[in-house]
């Protein structure tokens, strides 16, 4: 695949990283006002850094968009004279909807929106994926992209936003979570190096139980809880101290905030 990220910055890196790693791409273009900024990624074979979003559009068919929100309107603009019938639009700019884009390029180019995180940089993301009527013939190549990057899941535009909380953010609130439990493995007599092992690792083996067995976390739940045992114990304990409530209501927070920013640059 010929493929162009526009804008590399912390996601742009990261999903340029997960490219070059799953070895997706034929040719990769990377743009940046400063290279400096990204020669860590100079010297991969069929990787090329550029200042020029005009030559890597030119020279790619995917292009994916990663820049700022406030100058995705003028680069558009910029390249809109470039685009040609073989184009697929990919952003990744929050809160830039479609029907703007269209506005900007016209109907008849192929628009995607996908909503990765930081974890496609390790071929783990979890990518949310919507498209224009025209961009339902394409929806199966972002799809590829990103299922070799992690997991894509199409939904709805108005979903989204939704989606950025819990997938995007999700990942700091993720975070949060495996520092607690670290702190309380050392708390319980591990280093800190050993706690965090225990944290990363229980967690992946926590997901990928789910992933692979399809079943619903409180199915998981009962085959490792005993009648007046201890994991039963610290689960209550934690759910008297509102584990379950706290994550609910900051992921209801996050959102509220997200479409408030919305609503501010309408």
């Amino acid at each position: 695949m010929k493929i162009a990220i526009i804008g590399t910055g912390n996601l742009g890196k990261s999903i340029a990283k997960g490219l070059i790693t799953n070895n997706v791409i034929t040719t990769l273009y990377l743009t940046k006002r400063n290279l400096s900024d990204i020669q860590e990624l100079d010297g991969y074979k069929n990787v090329i850094l550029t200042t020029d979003n005009i030559e890597a559009v030119k020279q790619s068919d995917i292009l994916i968009f990663a820049v700022q929100p406030a100058h995705f309107e003028a680069i558009l603009n910029d390249i809109k004279p470039h685009l040609t019938e073989n184009h697929v639009l990919i952003s990744t700019i929050t809160g830039f909807l479609i029907p703007k884009i269209e506005k900007i390029v016209g109907e008849d180019i192929f628009i995607i929106r996908a909503m990765p995180n930081t974890a496609i940089a390790v071929g783990k993301s979890m990518t949310c994926l919507c498209c224009n009527e025209k961009g339902e013939k394409r929806i199966k190549i972002a799809e590829a992209i990103f299922n070799r990057l992690g997991h894509s899941l199409k939904i709805p535009e108005s979903q989204m936003q939704a989606a950025t909380v819990v997938c995007a953010s999700g990942v700091a609130f993720w975070m949060r979570l495996i520092r607690a439990t670290t702190q309380a493995a050392i708390q319980l007599g591990f280093d800190a190096k050993e706690a965090q092992e225990l944290a990363m690792y229980t967690s992946e083996g926590a997901a990928h139980l789910l992933i692979t067995n399809g079943d619903h976390p409180e199915e998981e739940i009962d085959r490792v809880t005993t009648p007046m045992g201890c994991t039963i114990e610290g689960l209550n304990e934690m759910e008297h101290k509102g584990l379950s409530s706290s994550l609910i209501q900051g992921m209801v927070a996050s959102f509220n905030k997200i479409n408030n920013i919305k609503k501010e640059q309408i």
